[in-house]
């Protein structure tokens, strides 16, 4: 006996694992594309937002003035797309202007009309505009997990660099004058030839003179 419930647009439940993690949508968008370039069978992969937040962002302060004047901008657009509308059944050039701009005239003093009176009765209990949006605390990346380690082969891949498709990375050595790292090797010349120690200094024999910082010779 079939379910009626289940259809053809009823999506199927795969049992899938955990990828990556980002704390934004965009690092999750880049992976999924890095897994695209690199050949990936990205039907099998998803991106599940995680800790869904309601987050509210005011954008400014409003008034009746300010509502009135909003409301008469949409009132013009609204105008305007009746007055076209209108103006298809006019015979002359001259009638379809004048109906267009009289449209938008009208649509503008209703529109702030109606802005001025919405604002109005409230009574000042939402005296801002805003905008909403969902927003999640993190963005996880799952994998089917037939798929899984495939995923995370071609992950790693990307992460190496000088291969295909990877990260862009930059080598910094130290200068000359650091000195050497702990456990650096012994640095050689660009033509293959090791650089030679310094030979120390023979020491002053007895009896002869030595100049000093301010060139005055003194005997040893």
């Amino acid at each position: 006996m079939t379910d009626p419930t289940v259809g053809l647009g009823t999506p199927v439940n795969v049992d899938r694992r955990l990828l990556v993690s980002h704390t934004d949508y965009v690092s999750a968008q880049r992976t999924v594309d890095a897994l695209s370039d690199a050949g990936f069978p990205v039907e099998q992969v998803s991106i599940v937002g995680r800790d869904l937040r309601l987050e509210e962002v005011v954008t400014g302060r409003v008034t009746n003035a300010t509502a009135a004047l909003r409301g008469a901008g949409n009132g013009v657009v609204f105008g305007l797309v009746i007055g076209l509308f209108l103006g298809l059944f006019t015979s002359t050039t001259a009638s379809f202007i004048a109906l267009v701009l009289w449209a938008a005239l009208w649509g503008a003093a209703l529109g702030a009309a109606f802005g001025f009176a919405n604002h109005y009765f409230t009574r000042g209990q939402r005296d801002f505009a805003s905008r909403s949006a969902l927003v999640a605390g993190r963005y996880d990346v799952m994998v089917a997990t037939t798929h899984l380690e495939r995923a995370r082969a071609t992950l790693d891949g990307l992460s190496r660099p000088g291969e295909a498709g990877s990260y862009d990375t930059a080598v910094v050595e130290p200068p000359p004058s650091a000195g050497t790292y702990p456990g650096q090797r012994e640095q050689h010349d660009p033509y293959g030839q090791t650089p030679a120690a310094p030979r120390p200094m023979p020491a002053p024999e007895q009896g002869h003179t030595m100049p000093d910082a301010y060139g005055r010779n003194h005997r040893r």
